[in-house]
This record gives C-alpha cells, sequence and structure tokens, in this order.
C-alpha cells in the first residue's frame, strides 16, 4: 500500500430538517389543534483516531464526504427523522487544521479518540410548540439550521519514541531489522526506504517501545535535493533522535565529519525545536573495520566531529552493539517520561470546532 501522509478533505454536514405547520383535520373534529411536529437533526462528520490504519491513501481519493439532511417534520404530532452521523477514521497520529486559516482543531493521539468536525444543523420546530391560550391556531414554523462546512487538511505525523535519522546507506533500515520485527527494504544503494518504517522494540515481556525510520537526509534537503525535508515531519514527536552515521562509506574520499555536520545543520533548518531534541550518535558498519584499532578510529571520528554526548558503536548487520544500544535507550526513556497534561479529556469526550 502506498504511503499517504497528507490529504484535504471538505466536510459537509447535514441541514437539520424544517418544522412543519399542521393542524389536525379528522371526522368528527372540526376544530382541531396545530399538529405540525419538528424537523429532524441533520447529520453530522466525526473523525476517530484508528490503530489499525496506517495511511491517509483513503483520504486522497475520496475527499468530499457529506452527512445527510435531516427529515422535515409532519403532521399529526410526527418528528422529522434525525439523519446518522458518519464518522472517518484516520491513523493514530493524525493532526487535523483548517486548510484556510492553519487553526489546528484536533490532534488524535490516541486510539478511539474522536473529534467532532462538522456539526449537523437543529431541526426547525413546527407550529405544535405556538399554540398558547391566545394563539389556538398557529401558522409559524421554523426552518432547519444549515450543517457546518469546512476544509480540513489531514497530516499524518507518525508515533515513536526514537527516531532513526542519517545519510542514505547508512544502515537505518538494517538497524530497525536487527531491533524489531519491522522489514523494511534493505539494499546496497541509497534511497532504499521511500517511506517511513516503524518497528516495536521488545526488551522484555513489558519493556519496549516504538522505533521510526524516516528516508535518508542530505545536504541541500531544504532546497529540495533528494527527498527533502518531507518526512522529517515525522520524528518530531519522538523522545529522542539516532544519528547513525555509516563509518565505511563506498566512497573512500568522503568526509564523514562534513557529512555529519550538513545533516544536523538541515535539521535546524527545517525545525529548531527538533534540532534541540536529545540526540545520540550511532556509529555503524564498524564490523567493516579492522578490530584491532576500531575503537581508536572511531575515537578520532567523535573528536573530530566535537561530539560530547552518548555514542554507540555497533554493526547492525551482525548485530554487534545493538543489545546495549537499546538497553541505554529503554533506560533513558523510562527516566525521562513525557510530562503528563493536568487535564485529561476522557476517551468518550470529543471536540467541538
Amino acid at each position: 500500500m502506498k504511503f499517504i501522509d497528507e490529504a484535504i478533505i471538505q466536510v459537509l454536514a447535514g441541514k437539520g430538517g424544517d418544522g412543519v405547520a399542521s393542524f389536525r383535520r379528522e371526522k368528527f373534529i372540526p376544530k382541531g389543534g396545530p399538529d405540525g411536529g419538528d424537523g429532524g437533526r441533520g447529520g453530522s462528520v466525526f473523525a476517530i483516531a484508528d490503530r489499525n490504519i496506517n495511511t491517509l491513501i483513503d483520504y486522497r481519493f475520496a475527499r468530499i464526504h457529506r452527512a445527510k439532511n435531516g427529515q422535515n417534520g409532519q403532521g399529526s404530532d410526527r418528528y422529522g427523522k434525525s439523519a446518522e452521523d458518519i464518522v472517518l477514521r484516520v491513523p493514530v497520529g493524525t493532526l487535523i487544521k483548517d486548510s484556510t486559516t492553519d487553526e489546528t482543531i484536533a490532534d488524535l493521539v490516541r486510539d478511539q479518540q474522536k473529534v467532532l468536525l462538522a456539526k449537523g444543523g437543529a431541526g426547525g420546530i413546527g407550529n405544535l410548540h405556538f399554540k398558547s391560550s391566545t394563539n389556538r391556531a398557529p401558522r409559524q414554523f421554523t426552518y432547519g439550521e444549515p450543517g457546518q462546512e469546512f476544509e480540513l487538511k489531514l497530516e499524518l505525523k507518525v508515533l515513536a519514541d526514537v527516531g532513526l535519522l542519517g545519510m542514505p546507506n547508512a544502515g537505518k533500515s538494517t538497524l530497525i531489522r536487527a531491533v524489531s520485527s519491522a522489514r523494511p527494504k534493505v539494499a546496497d544503494y541509497p534511497f532504499t526506504t521511500l517511506q517511513p518504517n516503524l518497528g516495536m522494540v521488545r526488551i522484555d515481556q513489558n519493556r519496549s517501545f516504538v522505533m521510526a525510520d524516516i528516508p535518508g537526509l542530505i545536504e541541500g534537503a531544504a532546497e529540495g535535493v533528494g527527498l527533502g525535508h518531507h518526512f522529517l515531519k515525522h520524528l518530531s514527536r519522538t523522545r529522542l533522535l539516532l544519528h547513525v552515521v555509516d563509518m565505511m562509506p563506498p566512497n573512500e574520499d568522503t568526509d564523514l565529519v562534513h557529512e555529519a555536520q550538513a545533516l544536523v545543520k538541515e535539521l535546524q533548518k527545517y525545525d529548531e525545536s527538533l534540532y534541540q531534541k536529545p540526540r545520540w550518535l550511532v556509529l555503524n558498519k564498524t564490523d567493516m573495520m579492522p578490530a584491532e584499532n576500531r575503537a581508536e578510529l572511531c575515537r578520532q571520528f567523535v573528536e573530530k566531529l566535537g561530539w560530547k554526548d552518548k555514542y554507540f558503536i555497533i554493526s547492525a548487520l551482525t548485530s554487534e552493539g545493538c543489545k546495549s544500544l537499546t538497553y541505554a535507550i529503554m533506560d533513558y526513556l523510562e527516566q525521562n517520561l513525557p510530562p503528563q497534561p493536568e487535564n485529561q479529556i476522557p476517551e468518550d469526550e470529543f471536540v467541538d470546532p
């Protein structure tokens, strides 16, 4: 299935049914009173987060979502039937914005979280409600209210605890295959990964975290080189970034320090908050380096880079060093839990835009 992470849709709630002016006319009842019923409520449009959906592809092609109108009221005290609501199921992690104002309507980060996108119009009132001691034959009634209409932008940002960042062919996909059950495509050429991949890394029975792999980032991405910044938004929800470096690039003239610094600059160009996230250095493909001076070569690279934080020496292909890396990540995530909102919204409560 093609990965689609953005879509623009129109949601149109139903109009409320009209009330009716009617009078009771039956045999032997010559002066029956008013009996016009109310119109039914128009259908509303909701969105609900579903963990079983991974892409917005359904909304790339089905752009208009229209709820039905409420039924008009009828005589003999008969009320119009309210229209059924429609529910749009979207992936967990979907951000919903008004495409005109760019205002955020909802951020669906929990499974089964529900939000109201467009409210159906209220039904009109029949003349049954206008009768009084001084107005015994009212002919007043009201029309149903129109439903809300919006053009919305759906933007998917995957939910992951850890994000992999690196140049193309740095071994990010091999790493996520080595530590999780995810099976992204792996090949010996750049830009093998064309869409984000998620993997569940299980440390033991009750300890696990989610890792995200995105297409490689290269120098000049801000100007549209390569796949650009398009997929960097999928790292915005992560709590820790792993900067994966290929220590044995195919081109011997490659300046690893320059590449690593260029990637960090591209990250800062895209989003300062993403640049400020905790970031660890992961030196990959070290199984291809001479065993006797592997540690020294890695130390020299880290020193030239001016890196002061944690770094790990691994081989994703042979899984060497991967276990210590995942345990260190798990310890960090447990010690740095995300802040909990003071007033959490109940699961069954929705937001009215």
